[in-house]
């Protein structure tokens, strides 16, 4: 039996128009705290921090009840496709069960 499921989302956004490091951090910080606040999720940016024109956001959830941890996480990449100046050009969601007893024991 499952105890729990824990989700995550990982987008790539892009912005080649912009030039700088500061900028891109002004298009990209700020979703990040807005999804912070509006949703239960950890969020971080994860890659490109050095790169001007590319990054990678982390989002991650945890529950007992996998279609919360599936919609959850697919209102977060709905509101990182809309909320920012860039474009969104990757997505990839994982779903882990926590807990699964058959795991545990070795059985299959």
């Amino acid at each position: 039996m499952a105890l729990g499921y824990v989700g995550v989302l990982t987008v790539r956004v892009e912005m080649p128009w912009v030039s700088n490091l500061k900028e891109k951090r002004a298009l990209v910080r700020p979703v990040v705290e807005r999804l912070k606040a509006r949703y239960p999720l950890t969020v971080a940016r994860l890659d490109g921090l050095n790169a001007h024109d590319w990054e990678v956001i982390g989002v991650a959830t945890l529950s007992n009840d996998y279609v919360w941890v599936e919609e959850t996480l697919r209102m977060a990449a709905d509101f990182i496709a809309k909320e920012g100046e860039y474009r969104v050009v990757e997505e990839s969601t994982d779903i882990r069960v926590l807990g699964d007893d058959a795991e545990e024991d070795g059985e299959e």
